[in-house]
């Protein structure tokens, strides 16, 4: 068994078993992919592939067995490459932080200034995704930290702590009949169209609760995946919108008013995240903490130790 045979084990498994997407990752040949395949799996003298024709379809029951052992394999060969930079390197090197657009847009510009300012030699990656995707790249390693409101709680293979709480706001174009509304409802709300976030993002499930709770079927005429844009089609008259309030900004969006509103809509939670096993760099809890100062390094570190819950001591 060599190293490129556990990529390759990984890669078909992360690219749902396209061994063209699998050859064109590893920089290789699908024919040469199917051969490191071939050599493992007559080397351990087990099928680690379920196929069809020359199609793999999924693995077999000793093929994930493997596959969770190759992971951890190339996280601890990550994880010594990491430990080696910490102490040859302490202020150099590169930080992942998988987040949503909210997330970058309203919530990390600060905190990304003042890494920044602290450490200049650290090339910070802001990769902006879904939810799933987050998890996703906190579970492969190809993020370090992830910060967003849904899909980090209660995964096993997760440490996620609490790092703000917000709500939605109502948001209608200056001199919209809604405003003269006291206190809003969700009935006056629900006789309007609404543009809102696309399902899965920045607590849409939470919206759609909150109406089905009150036995409203709300007019969604548009969603998007950021609030952006639903502000651009509600200064258009498309509709009134809602998004998270800390995305509306008085100044910026003169054209809009944000109504009184956090009356109608749960508390949101946005979580930061980091995988089990995945060696984090100094500067990385330093991020973390200046995300949220009571997750100092002792704190993080606390947490991830194998006895502590899945979701952090808070």
């Amino acid at each position: 068994m060599n190293f490129q045979q556990l990529r390759i084990i990984h890669e078909t498994v992360r690219r749902n078993f396209n061994l063209t997407e699998v050859a064109n990752a590893l920089f290789t040949s699908q024919s040469g992919v199917s051969k490191h395949i071939k050599d493992l799996e007559d080397e351990l003298g087990l099928e680690l592939f379920v196929r069809k024709g020359k199609r793999l379809l999924g693995l077999t029951e000793p093929g994930r067995e493997l596959s969770a052992v190759v992971d951890r394999m190339l996280m601890d060969a990550r994880n010594i490459k990491s430990i080696a930079e910490q102490f040859s390197n302490k202020d150099h090197g590169q930080l992942t932080v998988a987040t949503t657009h909210t997330q970058a847009r309203y919530a990390l510009p600060r905190v990304v200034t003042r890494f920044k300012q602290a450490y200049p030699r650290v090339h910070l990656m802001l990769h902006q995704a879904s939810p799933g995707e987050i998890a996703a790249m906190l579970l492969d390693g190809r993020a370090d930290i992830g910060i967003a409101t849904e899909a980090l709680a209660g995964v096993s293979d997760f440490v996620s702590f609490p790092y703000y709480g917000w709500h939605h706001a109502v948001i209608v174009p200056a001199g919209h009949a809604l405003e003269a509304v006291t206190p809003l409802t969700l009935e006056a709300v629900a006789e309007h169209p609404l543009i809102t976030y696309h399902e899965g993002f920045t607590g849409r499930a939470k919206i759609d609760e909150t109406f089905a709770q009150a036995g409203f079927t709300p007019d969604i005429v548009m969603s998007a995946l950021d609030a952006d844009v639903i502000k651009t089609y509600v200064e258009l008259g498309l509709g009134i919108g809602i998004v998270a309030s800390m995305a509306y900004d008085a100044e910026r969006d003169r054209a809009l008013r944000m109504l009184p509103s956090d009356h109608l809509f749960g508390e949101n939670v946005t979580r930061i995240a980091v995988r089990r096993g995945h060696f984090l760099r100094g500067f990385a809890y330093r991020f973390i903490e200046l995300c949220a100062p009571e997750l100092s390094e002792a704190v993080v570190r606390g947490a991830l130790r194998p006895e502590t819950g899945s979701d952090g001591p808070f």
